[in-house]
């Protein structure tokens, strides 16, 4: 063979080579140019019944669930939604330049959209085992950090959120953030004496009775936790006047309640009322403040609220109650046996102790840590017994399923299955916080 017919055959060769790239772009321009064609036939009526419209691939038709939601909404929230998703989503620089926009510009408040804003108070919920919650409140600022056991989360990355949100910590871990209801701030809030537990003040709250416009007066300010019930309680156009004797207590009680002012604010499209007077004052020695001052009610929430009674009786409308918060059964006899003594204008109604019990309730599992099956039941068929030791040993497999807040979050799409379900009360249930007695004012009947 020749030495160009060996060179003739390696030019060819690596002209097919070079030409196969080539051959395959043809027939992937080939193959796009038939499916735009067979497309455009089918969308112009070919393929589809005439006068009805083209069909629309799968994912051409689905939505998100933000597009759901937004599509649910009025037109001006809809375009709120998407404007704070889309923040979110923006690289970091641009977010911080939004984050500082919204903490100049005073943001519109929609109905049930509220975004976080600096100098809000926002709380992080954690779920954890045995179905116990750590909550951690914070007050919003650009350049602070929320820290704790599960991580850090930049208080920016909450900023510019919505209430109800679930954000990852620095470690992974899922935070919900929130707005505090205001039970949830008066047990987290910065405390010095003993607070009343919201279950007491809610039984207070029914047993004076007040409304809108009501006048209380106040004996011990504490925290301030009462204070701000009794506030939302009589409204902007009500007054509450509360004593305090000691400064400390004093301050923090004002502080707390400018706080909450604040954060309400931020959150809200109405003010939280300011009509509270912290006045600091003995109550005993405030007879002659008394004698121009007339109540619908009043709590007294000290240490000897005999002493008090003699001078805050004529201020009481006549039928009003006066509530009395004490922590001892022994307070209670001497309150009574002081009113007997005196012979005060007051009637005792009601002395009650309220105590909550708490259940828990979650699906079971085996101690293969497998979630258990639900057996349907099914009519006209027998099923041969179960020998005692069996049922035993089904009893002993049934445990509590421990699940962590993650797997309650998860995003996985929700699988509804049979499950058999353990209720029993919780491990933490909240004993006795203190002894509330109803005293009514009346009129003795003279002789």
């Amino acid at each position: 063979m020749a030495p160009s017919d060996g060179v003739t055959r390696a030019r060819r060769a690596a002209a097919q080579h070079l030409a196969l790239p080539r051959t395959a772009s043809l027939l992937m321009r080939a193959w796009c140019e038939l499916r735009r064609v067979v497309a455009a036939g089918f969308c112009s009526g070919h393929g589809a019944a005439r006068g009805s419209r083209p069909r629309k691939r799968a994912w051409e038709t689905s939505l998100s669930p933000l597009e759901r939601v937004r599509r649910l909404l009025p037109p001006e929230e809809a375009a709120e939604v998407g404007r704070y998703a889309a923040a979110s989503q923006a690289p970091p620089e641009e977010k911080e330049e939004m984050v500082a926009a919204s903490t100049q510009a005073p943001l519109v408040a929609t109905a049930g959209l509220s975004p976080f804003r600096a100098g809000d108070l926002a709380l992080a919920e954690l779920r954890r085992k045995h179905n116990t919650t750590l909550k951690m409140l914070c007050r919003l600022e650009a350049g602070s950090v929320l820290s704790g056991s599960s991580g850090i989360l930049p208080h920016r990355d909450i900023i510019g959120q919505l209430p109800g949100q679930v954000l990852r910590t620095s470690s992974g871990t899922r935070l919900l953030l929130r707005r505090p209801s205001l039970d949830e701030y008066v047990l987290l809030m910065p405390r010095g004496p003993t607070i009343a537990y919201p279950k007491d003040i809610s039984a207070i709250l029914t047993m004076i009775d007040i409304h809108p416009g009501d006048t209380v007066l106040e004996t011990g300010s504490g925290s301030g936790a009462m204070s701000l019930f009794l506030s939302r309680a009589v409204g902007p156009k009500g007054h509450v006047i509360s004593y305090e004797i000691r400064e400390d207590h004093h301050n923090l009680a004002k502080k707390n309640y400018r706080y909450w002012r604040a954060a309400w604010e931020i959150g809200h499209v109405e003010e939280w009322p300011d009509n509270v007077d912290f006045i600091l004052k003995d109550i005993s020695t405030a007879a002659a403040d008394m004698k121009s001052l007339t109540v619908d009610a009043i709590v007294l929430d000290m240490l000897n609220p005999q002493t008090a009674l003699s001078v805050v009786h004529p201020s009481l409308k006549q039928g009003g109650v006066c509530a009395v918060y004490l922590a001892n059964i022994t307070q209670v006899i001497d309150l009574l046996d002081r009113i007997q003594t005196y012979k005060l204008p007051f009637l005792c109604e009601t002395i009650i102790e309220v105590t909550h019990r708490n259940w828990l309730v979650a699906p079971a599992k085996i101690k293969n840590s497998k979630p258990s099956q639900m057996v349907e039941t099914q009519q006209n068929t027998e099923e041969p017994p179960l020998k005692e030791y069996e049922e035993m040993d089904i009893q002993d497999q049934v445990v509590l399923k421990e699940s962590e807040y993650n797997e309650s979050l998860s995003e996985d799409p929700e699988t509804y299955c049979s499950v058999p379900y353990v209720a029993r009360p919780s491990f933490w249930q909240e004993g006795h916080s203190a002894f509330l007695t109803k005293l009514r004012k009346i009129q003795p009947l003279r002789s």
